[in-house]
Order: C-alpha cells, then sequence, then structure tokens
C-alpha cells in the first residue's frame, strides 16, 4: 500500500448512521485518527439529527438533509476554527447522531403504593400503570445533560429516570385533582392528559418531547381491594333483613334433605333458629311485638299438658282421647 493510499484512508469523505434497532438513541460517528475532509458529504436521514462538536464544545446542529461540508455550511465551526473564506483544510470534529424517532410503548408503574387523599376513604394507597411515547427534540440539550461523550446510548439508558418523573408526577397528579377513586376509572383519559402536563416540563429539560401519555389501570392494593368489595357487596344487598330473611328460606329444603345425618340436624336448627330471629326482627322493626310464651305460644297457642287417667302418660291438656291408649278423657275431666 502507497502512501497516497494510506493518507487517503486518514480522510472521511462520506459521514452517515443507519439504525441497528431500535434501542439507539445517540450514535458517535468513529473518528479516532481520522480528520473530516472539507467538502466531505453528510447524510442525516429523515428521523435523525446531527450535531457536530469541536473542542467540547457544540458547533453546529443539521437536520434532515444531505449536506456538502464546507465553510459556508459550518457557520459555527467556522467561527471556533478561525477560518477565512475559502480556507479549505481537513478538520478534526466530533460527529454525532441522534434518533428523533417516536419511542412508543414505554412502560411506567409503581413500584409501591402511592398513599393519596380520597373523599370519600379519607386516605387511600393507590397502584397505577400505563404507557408514554417521547422522542428526542433538542440534541443539543441532550447531548450535553444526557448522553454526552458515549460512543453509543441506548433507550435502556434513559428508562429508569423517565419512569421515575413519570411515576412522581403521577402522585402529584392524583393528589392534586380531587377525583374520588371510584370515579378514577372513568377519568383515567382526563388523569392522563393532567400527568401529561406535570411530565411535559421535566422531560423538555432534558431535551426531549412528550407526544403521548395514557393511563391503562389505577388499582387498590389487595387488601384494601377486598375491603372495598366486602363494602361494594353490602350495598348490592340492600335490605338486610329481607336478604336473611331470602337466605333462611333458601336454607331450609338444604336442612330437610338432609334429616338423617347431623350435618342436617344442625343445618336444620340452624335454619330455624335464623328464621325464628329474622321473624322477631321483622315483626319488631314493624312496630308488633311478638305474642307472650314466645316462638312456640305464637305458632301453635297453649302447649301446657296434662296426664291421661287411662295410662298416665303426659298429653296435651285440651286433648279428649289419650294419643297413647285412646282412653276417654272428659269422664276423668266429669270427676
Amino acid at each position: 500500500m502507497g502512501l497516497a493510499d494510506f493518507l487517503k484512508k486518514q480522510f472521511i469523505d462520506v459521514i452517515q448512521w443507519v439504525e441497528p434497532d431500535d434501542s439507539v438513541l445517540a450514535y458517535r460517528f468513529p473518528m479516532q485518527d481520522m480528520e473530516i475532509q472539507m467538502g466531505a458529504q453528510l447524510t442525516v436521514r429523515e428521523s435523525q439529527m446531527a450535531i457536530f462538536v469541536n473542542e467540547g464544545r457544540v458547533a453546529d446542529v443539521f437536520g434532515p438533509g444531505m449536506y456538502r461540508l464546507e465553510t459556508e455550511n459550518l457557520p459555527l465551526l467556522t467561527n471556533l476554527m478561525h477560518w477565512d473564506k475559502g480556507f479549505e483544510s481537513p478538520f478534526k470534529s466530533d460527529v454525532y447522531f441522534f434518533s428523533t424517532r417516536h419511542r412508543l410503548n414505554q412502560r411506567w408503574g409503581t413500584t409501591n403504593p402511592v398513599t393519596i387523599r380520597d373523599r370519600d376513604f379519607g386516605m387511600v394507597r393507590l397502584r397505577g400503570f400505563g404507557t408514554y411515547t417521547y422522542r428526542i427534540a433538542d440534541p443539543r440539550v441532550f447531548h450535553v445533560k444526557v448522553s454526552g461523550t458515549r460512543d453509543t446510548y441506548r433507550v435502556a439508558d434513559l428508562e429508569p429516570q423517565l419512569r421515575n418523573v413519570v411515576v412522581s408526577r403521577m402522585a402529584q397528579t392524583f393528589a392534586s385533582s380531587n377525583t374520588p377513586f371510584l370515579d378514577m376509572a372513568a377519568n383515567q383519559t382526563e388523569l392522563a392528559r393532567q400527568m401529561a402536563a406535570q411530565v411535559a416540563p421535566s422531560f423538555a429539560e432534558l431535551g426531549l418531547a412528550l407526544e403521548q401519555m395514557v393511563v391503562e389501570n389505577l388499582s387498590l392494593p389487595e387488601e384494601l381491594q377486598k375491603r372495598l368489595d366486602e363494602r361494594i357487596g353490602m350495598n348490592m344487598i340492600g335490605d338486610l333483613n329481607k336478604y336473611t330473611q331470602f337466605q333462611v328460606g333458601q336454607s331450609i329444603p338444604i336442612a330437610a334433605a338432609n334429616e338423617g345425618g347431623g350435618a342436617g340436624l344442625g343445618a336444620g336448627l340452624g335454619a330455624g333458629m335464623a328464621m325464628g330471629q329474622a321473624m322477631v326482627n321483622a315483626m319488631q322493626q314493624g312496630g308488633a311485638r311478638p305474642p307472650e310464651g314466645g316462638a312456640a305460644a305464637a305458632a301453635g297457642g297453649d302447649v301446657a299438658t296434662k296426664f291421661c287417667h287411662n295410662c298416665g302418660k303426659p298429653i296435651p291438656r285440651r286433648s279428649k282421647f289419650c294419643p297413647e291408649c285412646g282412653a276417654s278423657q272428659e269422664a276423668a275431666a266429669a270427676e
């Protein structure tokens, strides 16, 4: 290889970048031991931007297009290098490319429940998750504050910081929205809009633009969700006395079908006791009082007993004949 070939390899005449995948946000064009040929071609594709950095300072920013690198296309760099017009010479600068495509379906979610004040429940601990979309809007700011001199800066490097920003603003938004938790599900679109308004300035400070914010789900921790389900169930029952009477009525056929076993006897006794208590409660609420003598007197009247004069067995006092021996009781009553 001749000297001319060696020298030719040290000058760059084409500068471009093709993204290898969706994970790269910023890429530094390899410049080690190389200089850019004056008049070289710079290609910046759609969804890209490029910056020239000279001696640690951002010199020029290029949007999509094809550029021939000359002094008129590099005004800031020309001023920094103190080039006179018409002076053409290779120069040394770092070139960074930035992907400005939308980064879709970026996930956010609460690692731990966030405590907020609620109009209905007082204090509640709230979980939430969703997605957001962003893009690089100002490569100069992003380079200075975020990516710096790294050869490659990826989405995964930035994701934890952005997620924390979103979650912190979520708590602030929900706390100031005055929307009860029970109404939040119907207002997720509005809550997402308010969150976006809170998050967007923090993204802009990093050279990013927030394009979309979505709240997919809001929920309570498991133990609080159980309490809410219990409250909803009580509201659905409505009149507790009527519900109790219905449950007792439903249990009687089940108890009757199990007369032979101890479980059936227990179920029958429990159902009978529940029915008696339900009847007493219903009568008390209706302004009526149970008759003297308890439930047995109310159901069957006077249940006092006497003894048969023939066999001596206890029988109802009003019986005219003994159910055991059949003896007439009228003669005994006359005596």
